[in-house]
């Protein structure tokens, strides 16, 4: 089991929090989602072998936010 923790941009409201964890769990591999608008960032536990941070960046992207590193 790993976690990643993602730093986001662009989230406004707890509509956006529940847009990016919609996506984010349904992504093969994924077993839980933290997504803090205070933070601004999304905590992800998930296995490594099945999904990692470019597929995390990827869905975030798509759903119209932008991950800053």
């Amino acid at each position: 089991m790993s976690t990643s923790v993602i730093p986001i941009k662009g989230m406004s409201c707890m509509g956006c929090v529940n847009s990016i964890k919609s996506v984010l769990e349904k992504i093969p591999g994924v077993t839980s989602v933290e997504v803090s608008l205070d933070q601004a960032q999304a905590t992800i536990h998930h296995e490594s072998s099945l999904s990692d941070h470019n597929v995390f960046r990827q869905a975030i992207e798509e759903a119209g936010f932008e991950v800053t590193e």
